[in-house]
């Protein structure tokens, strides 16, 4: 077990050490805790440097990735000099010169189906900040299956989202996004961008959340889903699953009261006359610029306006990528009765 021997160990940690919420208890539960950490990229650079400078004992990085310059405006641990190099070396050099105390592993391999339950297996906590679905979900269900807990985070554009999945059995990732999306379905950061402020945001709250599970205090965003927009600096947080004591990640969705539609399916529901009530939940400059009907009710502000949704009728939830559809499509389903169906807008 490592300890606090040194006065120059007491004095880096003296500003957080006297928070009576984590004192020298919770800096000694840091300094023993191993984290692993899945991407080192937007999400990555900001959560690492945190992690480092609180003095988490050992941070493991996985990402095969080089750097590039069109990862310079949001990546901030990357420099132009370090363009061409696989960035969880560049990153484990810079950390060491933040905080020596700190053991760190790089793994500059893809995380995969062979390699995640021996990876994963020997940290005590889990960070995604992977920015494709495939791996989101293999480090779900290898959490689940490993009973460890993750903290997850997702930026897209503007918009950022945080929370904390298998944590004292509760609910993971699947719980709010049963199945992984199809290939095409959600464009990435290279193909719509993202603002670079973003990442240092929601990698700051995810570090912050990985502190306050190693050292047992605050509140932590589990069974919850903090949702950020950055063009309003409006943080919103929806509750969504249950309790999970179950090891298997794959949860049977065949009573799921909610489906995905295609512009083909809607046309067809107009012609048959069958009743639906159409909810657009881009914000409403979106909405003015191009919109095919219904109601428009802002995700950010869904919880205030569920007075004007039907109870009986179908409800279509539609958006102009998917993610937000998604998201009210499972925050509303134990709400209604009726079916509820995500609806991805066609490009104007």
């Amino acid at each position: 077990m490592r300890t606090l021997r040194t006065l120059s160990t007491l004095k880096r940690y003296d500003r957080q050490i006297i928070l009576p919420e984590l004192g020298i208890e919770g800096q000694h539960k840091l300094l023993n805790a191993r984290i692993l950490v899945i991407g080192a990229g937007g999400l990555g650079c900001p959560l690492l440097l945190y992690l480092a400078a609180a003095g988490i004992g050992h941070i493991g990085i996985v990402d095969n990735d080089l750097v590039d310059e069109t990862n310079l405006h949001r990546q901030v641990l990357y420099h132009m000099a370090d363009i061409g190099k696989y960035k969880v070396n560049v990153a484990v050099a810079k950390l060491q010169l933040l905080n020596p105390d700190v053991q760190f592993t790089p793994y500059p391999f893809r995380l995969t189906a062979k390699n995640a339950e021996e990876l994963i297996g020997q940290y005590d906590l889990v960070i995604d900040g992977s920015d494709n679905f495939p791996t989101r979900y293999l480090v779900n269900d290898t959490c689940v299956a490993l009973n460890k807990t993750l903290v997850f985070g997702s930026i897209f554009q503007f918009e950022g989202q945080v929370s904390v999945f298998n944590f004292n059995a509760g609910p993971d990732y699947r719980s709010i996004y049963p199945e992984p999306p199809l290939p095409d379905e959600v464009p990435n950061c290279g193909e719509s961008g993202v603002i670079g402020t973003l990442p240092g945001i929601i990698g700051s709250i995810m570090a912050n959340e990985a502190i306050k599970v190693i050292c047992d205090f605050g509140e932590v965003l589990s069974g919850q889903l903090l949702v950020f927009n950055a063009l309003n600096n409006e943080t919103q947080r929806f509750n969504f699953g249950e309790a999970n004591n179950s090891s298997n990640p794959l949860k049977n969705t065949d009573q799921d009261n909610t489906k995905e539609i295609n512009m083909q399916d809607l046309e067809q529901w107009k012609n048959d006359q069958l009743n639906y009530q159409l909810v657009d939940l881009r914000e409403p400059y979106e909405y003015e610029e191009y919109n095919i009907g219904g109601i428009n009710i802002p995700l950010y502000n869904l919880n205030d306006h569920l007075d004007k949704l039907s109870n009986t009728q179908r409800i279509v939830c539609c958006c102009s990528s998917g993610k937000r559809s998604k998201i009210a499509m499972h925050l509303l389903k134990d709400r209604f009765d009726g079916p509820i169906f995500s609806l991805i807008l066609p490009e104007k």
